[in-house]
């Protein structure tokens, strides 16, 4: 009768136990993730431009240059992929500028996923028309300080080092601009580059002055490539990004194989998260780049 009850005891102390667990904690696999997006990204010309940071990250991380955006090959409609991990199809944003009368995305975002799962979440952009995806009770802060990337990275990781968020996301808008004004890999667009990837390490210093750079993946990624002085098409050059992993748990100097398009960029940062990724979802985790 005692080993009897003994059994009753322990097992529904087990239960409890399974109860008290969060799941998400149980399995998280990170602590923080940064996804860093280069607007305008072509990886040809990354490549061909000054950017000792990034350059660092992809050799010392996972790569692919030649993971691929959406159709039509836009900013907002890209990045609205990107941060909602599904199609335009889906997400329904097919227009790319700030217009107030439309309302704000109608699908949940990464963030807002995330901050359900009590997780905070920041967002650190160069143009106005993100403001389309910012969803009530999904963001700890929301901030549009500038076009130039150099005031965004700033106000970012004043932020990264006083909160440490858990998902952030970065967006650098001057090789955009700098593509459509003078050419896609014109030497003006390289030094918005380079410009950019200065910017790059900012944020990157103020990870490890968070010290959290041990618990962190950054993802640095595009919305988009470019021809002459412009963008959109289902060719190569527009289509295709760079997706590069680093950080905790990350296969050093992993060629990614797979193929990767830039919805897997929010499905990814909820399974490093420890958060279950919404059925709905378009995109998956791109595992192959963790151990």
């Amino acid at each position: 009768m005692h080993k009897k009850f003994l059994s009753v005891v322990f097992a529904v102390a087990l239960v409890f136990l399974t109860v008290a667990i969060d799941p998400a904690q149980a399995e998280r696999r990170a602590d923080h993730v940064f996804i860093i997006s280069f607007d305008g990204g072509k990886p040809a010309v990354i490549k061909q431009s000054h950017m000792p940071n990034f350059m660092k990250l992809a050799g010392e991380g996972a790569t692919t240059w030649v993971a691929n955006t959406i159709m039509p090959s836009i900013t907002l409609v890209s990045h609205t992929s990107m941060l909602t991990g599904v199609s335009p199809a889906k997400h329904k944003i097919l227009w790319n500028e700030w217009e107030p009368d439309k309302g704000i995305v109608q699908v949940p975002t990464v963030f807002q996923v995330a901050y359900k799962e009590k997780l905070s979440t920041a967002m650190f952009v160069g143009k106005p028309k993100f403001i389309h995806l910012y969803r009530a009770q999904s963001l700890s802060r929301f901030s549009y300080p500038a076009y130039e990337c150099g005031t965004v990275a700033s106000i970012a990781a004043s932020y990264i080092v006083d909160k440490k968020p858990n998902l952030c996301f970065i967006h650098f808008a001057d090789s955009d601009g700098a593509g459509h004004q003078y050419g896609w890999g014109s030497e003006q667009q390289k030094k918005a580059f380079a410009d950019e990837d200065a910017a790059l390490g900012v944020v990157m210093n103020a990870i490890d002055k968070a010290g959290i750079a041990d618990s962190s993946v950054v993802i640095l990624t595009a919305d988009h490539g470019g021809h002459d002085r412009t963008h959109g098409t289902d060719s190569p050059e527009d289509m295709n990004i760079p997706w590069i992993a680093w950080g905790k748990g990350v296969k050093k100097g992993e060629k990614i194989i797979a193929p990767v398009t830039t919805y897997d960029t929010s499905a990814t940062a909820l399974w490093l998260l420890g958060v279950p990724v919404p059925e709905h979802f378009d995109g998956k985790p791109v595992t192959s780049a963790f151990r």
